[in-house]
């Protein structure tokens, strides 16, 4: 446990909270700063007898815990794949992200003003005095929850890797706690802001002009942020801005997982859920395994009966050279299955080894099957995760790899592997049951040796 707490997949806990405090840093948040303070300082504004105007700190700093309390939920939210309440949330995903969007674009409209039209001269004033009167917890708490969606596009890469960590880490504990260490690197600035509110809005105010551009472009920022977040053109500016992402230099490790930090095991009912670790000689535990350092063979005996099968799942999808894939047909080998994307630097890094790992197994004629899947966008389908069909039949024919790439594009196996990041490896064993998958990017010994715990599992 000790080591648990120091490092987790080999990523310091330093790293994730500095990952917190830059996404923090990030466009979606800096221009809305000036926002966030007017609506939490509130009622809280003072006005002494010679015109100057201080906030008072408890009441603000009080509004803001509840408002980063509502942005530590939706954090925590993500994280909890692996409970009831995270699988509600992600089932019905869209229809919260679209009630989301809906409130961040009306944000943006009384931000620019285009909703006080009728009433702008009179009521103005007005309807500062109405916000200030009713800012409250709730409504602190209920604006960082909201706000924590409009931030997506910004934070997502940095929040989403420490989610795939945490949803892999040896225990929920130590999930949690890597949630819980990001969360305190962007909520700390935050915190700040209300102890220093008074000098924070002052200083603002004396730069009015710049203010007054500042505002406006917030509101737009958040009108734009609204429309992504309803029509789910997240994941479209995610991939577009992953695209033009450097290559990754030859010696670089900074995304590949060592030995200690493949988080492979039997899922129990999606890949967010898994809770086994791997251990230090890199061997991944299976189902039989106890996380405990001794096991009595009576508990070896009843984890043993209590294994838990989980057949793949099944499709037939067509590859870049027209030819059919059945999974099922592949019952008696091993399968390699990759779940990858063009414009995904590790996924582009470890494609070069599965290329020499498909001609090393004898080119899918043997007892071990490479398959890659790609999910490509279309006019039917624009948001999926990929590029078109034809530029990800160029990338693989400009780069050299041979080995069959097979194209989910309605991602509906995307969605049946409940696939959350690029790469995501699953092992497929001899009786067509998941034996185990791999979040992120593999080195060509740990794709090896995956591949021969599959082997030995089945016999």
């Amino acid at each position: 446990m000790t080591s648990d707490l120091i490092s987790t997949s080999n990523l310091s806990f330093l790293l994730v909270f500095l990952e917190g405090l830059l996404s923090f840093f990030s466009p979606c948040v800096i221009p809305l700063i000036p926002v966030y303070m007017s609506y939490l300082a509130g009622n809280a504004k003072r006005t002494d007898s010679e015109g100057n105007i201080t906030y008072e700190r408890t009441k603000v700093f009080f509004h803001t815990l509840f408002f980063v309390a509502g942005i530590s939920t939706a954090f925590f939210t993500l994280g909890l794949s692996f409970t009831a309440l995270g699988n509600f949330f992600q089932n019905n995903r869209t229809l919260f992200t679209r009630i989301g969007g809906i409130i961040i674009i009306l944000l943006g409209l009384v931000q620019i003003g285009l909703l006080d039209f009728d009433f702008l001269k009179k009521e103005k004033k007005i309807h500062l005095k109405l916000s200030e009167k009713r800012m409250n917890p709730l409504v602190a708490f209920l604006m960082g929850f909201t706000f924590s969606f409009a931030w997506t596009p910004c934070v997502g890469p940095a929040l989403s890797s420490v989610l795939i960590m945490a949803s892999g880490s040896s225990s929920s504990f130590v999930g949690n706690l890597l949630v819980l260490v990001y969360t305190l690197g962007f909520i700390i600035p935050f915190l700040l802001l209300g102890l220093f509110t008074t000098q924070a809005l002052n200083f603002l105010k004396k730069h009015r002009t710049f203010l007054k551009y500042t505002v406006k472009a917030g509101g737009l920022l958040l009108i734009l942020i609204g429309i992504m977040t309803f029509t789910g053109w997240m994941n479209s500016v995610s991939s577009y801005l992953n695209r033009f992402t450097p290559q990754l230099s030859q010696d670089s490790k900074d995304s590949i997982i060592e030995k200690d930090d493949v988080i492979v095991g039997p899922p129990e009912e999606t890949p967010s859920e898994e809770k086994s670790n791997v251990e230090a000689d890199g061997k991944i535990p299976s189902d039989t395994d106890s996380n405990t350092a001794t096991v009595s063979p009576e508990q070896k005996e009843e984890n043993t009966n209590a294994k838990q099968i989980i057949p793949a799942f099944d499709f037939t999808l067509t590859d870049q050279y027209g030819e059919e894939h059945t999974l099922s047909d592949y019952q008696g080998k091993v399968v390699f299955l990759n779940f990858w994307a063009t414009w995904c630097p590790p996924c582009k890094k470890e494609m070069p080894d599965i290329e020499e790992l498909y001609k090393e197994y004898g080119y899918n004629q043997e007892d071990i099957i490479i398959l890659g899947v790609a999910n490509p966008a279309s006019d039917e389908y624009p948001n999926n995760g990929d590029v078109k069909k034809e530029e990800i039949i160029s990338f693989l024919e400009d780069n050299g790899y041979t080995f069959p790439v097979v194209f989910d594009e309605t991602g509906d196996v995307l969605r049946d592997y409940y696939i959350s990041a690029f790469p995501t490896t699953f092992m497929i064993d001899k009786n067509g049951n998941i034996y185990g998958y791999v979040p992120g990017m593999m080195t060509k010994d740990m794709m090896n040796n995956v591949i021969q715990q599959t082997i030995e599992a089945a016999e």
